[in-house]
């Protein structure tokens, strides 16, 4: 019977859900738990920011999401894996569905911007013939074709955060998470980054994107998750930045 209702989910998951959580307690060694119940359920294709306080308990979730955290309780299917269950080993293939951008870039800094790009292909053992073209194209995309000859430290924070994005999509994800992605941009970049980040869902790559930017969220109309204290407290398509108490 507990097969039974695995392969259920696993079919609703192809149909339509690329993220399950379902009752996901993290707890810590101490105080209240990080997640305390959370049930969250993302489509294919969506773009959902994820909002809320510091200590509201969005990082965790985003490390349960990547597995770099396993849940105390509960279950999580991310593009068909279990990962309460998947082996050690299957991670890393699991993790190339991923892409990921942070707001400080995590850059390598003694490589060019077409390199940076590339190691993450390398990394995946991708051919050389096709990190050639693959990594042109996906620096066209971001608008920085003529800048794969550079170092991060002779880029705009703007441009630096594009590098960043490019590394991220270059093997082509399934879902792309943005950890603060405009934390260290000014207004005119960050909407940059994030008009391309609507390009990119438009594009079919699930976008998720955690911000405290109250006017990218209020404008851009998207699906708003609002964590408060470890638990959902709002979940609203076309949704708005909810004031903190």
């Amino acid at each position: 019977m507990r097969n039974e209702s695995r392969r259920r989910r696993k079919r609703q998951f192809e149909d339509d859900e690329i993220i399950t959580l379902e009752n996901v307690v993290k707890a810590y060694s101490a105080g209240a738990p990080a997640l305390d119940g959370v049930d969250l359920k993302i489509k294919r294709g969506e773009f959902v920011f994820i909002v809320g306080d510091s200590g509201s308990g969005k990082s965790t979730l985003i490390r349960l999401l990547l597995r770099e955290l396993v849940a105390t309780s509960g279950y999580i299917n991310v593009i068909g894996y279990d990962l309460g269950r998947i082996k050690h080993r299957k991670i890393p293939k699991f993790r190339r569905n991923i892409g990921i951008v942070f707001q400080d870039f995590r850059l390598l800094k003694e490589l060019t911007v077409y390199d940076n790009v590339a190691f993450a292909q390398r990394v995946i053992q991708v051919s050389g013939k096709e990190i050639r073209r693959n990594v042109p194209s996906i620096l066209a995309t971001v608008g920085l074709a003529g800048k794969y000859k550079a170092k991060p430290r002779q880029l705009s924070g703007g441009e630096q955060q594009r590098v960043a994005l490019a590394r991220a999509l270059v093997n082509r994800p399934t879902i792309l998470l943005a950890d603060e992605p405009t934390g260290n941009l000014d207004p005119k970049n960050s909407w940059e980054i994030m008009k391309l980040m609507e390009q990119i869902n438009e594009n079919g790559t699930t976008v998720i994107v955690v911000t405290h930017n109250r006017e990218i969220v209020n404008a851009m109309q998207k699906r708003v998750v609002t964590m408060k204290r470890g638990i959902i407290v709002s979940d609203e398509e076309r949704g708005m930045y909810l004031d903190e108490d």
